[in-house]
Formats: C-alpha cells, sequence, structure tokens
C-alpha cells in the first residue's frame, strides 16, 4: 500500500522532501498557508557555502551541511530534469577576504581541520586575490580561497522546487491561512481554516519558524523563531565580481542575471517582512570597504526574508513523540537552501524505516528541548 505523507510547508525544505518523497514512491500533499516559497526560501542568496560559513569546528552541522553540497550536482539536475525549468547553479568557488595580518593566523587555523574535510582550500596573497578578483579593496592582504562551494538562483530554484513537485505528482494545497494539526498519533489530519480537512498515514513538519507556533499542538518545546534577513542588491551587467566573497561583515555574490547580491544583516522583529534604512544601512556600510565600486552606486533592490533560528542552531530533524507519523524538518536558519537535499534524503529514509546517510541524528533530535508530560 502506497503511503500519504502529509507535508507542512511550502517552503524550500517542504517542497524538497515532497519531491524526494514522490520520486521514492510515497503519496505526498504540500499543506502552504501561504504562498510556495513566500519567505526565507524565495529571499536566499542560495549559497552553498559550509566552509566559508561554518569555520569554527566540524560538528553535526557541518558535517550535515558539507554531505548536502556532495548531493547537489546530482540534485539540482533532478530538479531541473522533472521540472523542465532552468535555474542558475554556478560553481565559482568563494574568496574569504583578509584585511590583517592576525587574520592570517586564524585562516591558516581554520585549514587544518577543513581541510581534513575536503575543503582543498588555498591561501592567497595579496597579488593572487587580486588576479582573481582584480575590483577588491586595495586594503584587502589575502584571502582563503574554496573551489568546492557554489551558488543558486534562489528564486528560480524554488519555482523549479515547487513545477518538479507538480509534475511528478505532489499535490500542493497553498493558501490555505491555517494549517492545524488534529492528529499526529497512528496517522495523521490537518485542518485548514475553511474548515477542509486532509489525511495521511504521516506527518512532516516543514514550516519554518512557524513551526514554534505549534508548541501547544504538540505538547512539546519547539524553540523555533523568526530572525529578520535583510538583502540589497545592485545592477551590475558586466559583472564585476567572478565569485562568492565572503568577509567577517558580510557576502557579496554575482549573479548571471547580472546583479550584485550583498547580505545579510539581521534583527529580531517577529513576524515583520518590511525593510528598514537601518537594516540596508549596515550593509552599505561595509560593502565599499570590499569593493570600492560599490560606494557610489545604489541598490536596485531590497528585500527581507524570515530565517528559521533555533537556541542551539541545528535543525529539528527527525521523528518525534515517540510516533511513526510524526516528523520533523524545521528551524534550518541561513541554511535551508544548501541543506535541502540532504534534509530531504533523510527524511525519505526515516520513512522508508532507514539512515542511509550514516549521519548521527541524534543531534538534531525533534525532542530534545523537552516534551510536556
Amino acid at each position: 500500500m502506497t503511503l500519504r505523507i502529509l507535508v507542512l510547508g511550502g517552503g524550500v525544505i517542504g517542497l524538497s522532501c515532497a519531491f524526494e518523497l514522490r520520486r521514492r514512491g510515497f503519496a505526498v500533499t504540500v499543506l502552504e498557508q501561504g504562498k510556495c516559497g513566500g519567505q526565507a526560501s524565495g529571499a536566499a542568496a542560495g549559497m552553498l557555502a559550509p566552509y566559508s560559513e561554518n569555520v569554527e569546528q566540524p560538528d553535526p552541522f557541518f558535517r550535515l551541511c558539507l554531505q548536502s553540497l556532495a548531493l547537489y550536482p546530482e540534485w539540482q539536475r533532478a530538479v531541473k530534469e522533472t521540472s523542465g525549468l532552468d535555474f542558475e547553479y554556478s560553481e565559482t568557488g568563494s574568496l574569504y577576504v583578509m584585511y590583517h595580518e592576525a587574520d592570517v593566523q586564524a585562516m591558516q587555523s581554520r585549514r587544518l581541520w577543513q581541510d581534513e574535510h575536503g575543503a582543498r582550500s588555498e591561501l592567497l596573497g595579496a597579488a593572487e586575490l587580486r588576479r582573481l578578483e582584480p575590483h577588491v579593496a586595495p586594503e584587502a592582504i589575502g584571502a582563503l580561497r574554496y573551489p568546492g562551494e557554489s551558488h543558486v538562483y534562489a528564486p528560480g530554484y524554488v519555482k523549479a522546487l515547487e513545477q518538479a513537485c507538480r509534475r511528478s505528482g505532489v499535490d500542493i494545497r497553498d493558501g490555505l491561512e491555517r494549517a492545524d494539526a488534529v492528529r499526529w498519533q497512528d496517522g495523521a489530519e490537518v485542518r485548514s481554516a475553511a474548515g477542509e480537512t486532509f489525511r495521511g498515514d504521516a506527518l512532516l513538519v516543514a514550516n519554518g519558524a512557524w513551526a514554534g507556533l505549534m508548541e501547544a499542538q504538540f505538547g512539546m518545546a519547539i524553540p523555533i523563531y523568526p530572525i529578520r534577513g535583510q538583502i540589497c542588491a545592485y545592477e551590475t551587467p558586466d559583472m564585476p565580481v567572478r565569485h562568492m566573497v565572503f568577509c567577517s561583515q558580510g557576502y557579496v555574490v554575482g549573479k548571471r542575471n547580472g546583479t550584485l547580491v550583498c547580505g545579510a544583516s539581521e534583527d529580531i522583529a517577529g513576524f515583520e517582512t518590511s525593510v528598514t534604512r537601518r537594516g540596508i544601512e549596515r550593509l552599505t556600510s561595509w560593502n565599499g570597504k570590499l569593493f570600492p565600486f560599490l560606494s557610489g552606486m545604489t541598490p536596485f533592490h531590497e528585500w527581507a526574508g524570515l530565517r528559521p533560528a533555533t537556541h542551539d542552531g541545528f535543525p529539528l530533524l527527525g521523528r518525534a513523540l515517540g510516533s511513526d507519523s510524526l516528523l520533523f524538518a524545521a528551524g534550518h536558519y541561513r541554511n535551508g537552501i544548501l541543506l535541502s537535499p540532504v534534509t530531504a534524503h533523510v527524511i525519505a529514509d526515516l520513512l522508508e524505516g532507514r539512515n542511509a546517510s550514516g549521519l548521527p541524528l541524534e543531534p538534531f533530535s525533534p525532542e530534545r528541548f523537552g516534551v510536556n508530560p
């Protein structure tokens, strides 16, 4: 008998899980309160950069990110082939720029453990950096290069994921306004604001920051809360930046459509997604120190998205409440785009009764913050 899975949430994580589950023969219904990809997913810069963005230690989260990066070449091809839509997937590599001699020692320490995990990093001097990025600031003394990092154009990726789901037979129900779980032991049942009831054999909670509002429904602590991330973009048809370029203040990445994306400033504003002058000025105050040509430019586009953060920085990933019918894939913070393929594989494996990834899932247990008796 084909199992039916209800996926609560139509962002990049929910759509990715739905796509992989459908590829493995499950019947899948995605339930989205608003519009698919309308929050953190479509607003992301789309960077696939576990080495640049995880710089402290090879913890379980870092290993999860690495495995997802390794999945991306095949994963993005499958999404494109199934959807019939193309989207940018650029294997540009990345540069982490240094300004002070003290930075060099920190980068060397980082290399010691990251290269043991496949980084193949290269420490560049000023001349080598300028050969790769001629427009970088003259104050930069070098960079750490990661050749294996890449990025996608997030809006195109999420659009293709949704289309891939629809074409493969996933039933997507969006615009529900509310989607309340009313049963998750021995099967699953979700009710919309209009009173429509959806039933399945299992429920996957993949609704990002909104999962944190469901503590009372499930009787467990779900400390996922929204962080507003603000981003801006510049029109640069000649594309003066060739890599993803990071510094201690943020990042700049060029897209094939001629835009240069700069991000991200973060603040706590509940579920508010408006753009603030203060938030954008946090970006424009430093990006000219990385690339001086930006000092005289005005962003043509500014936007914000909600990033679902947890107290310990790890997503909730796996089964919950001792039930075969309730699973979580939420709280991916800034890494939803990067972690989408590995999350989809882990969830599909669990519903098939195995863990093919070989990753320890205990650090990501949805119950690690406590369960109400």
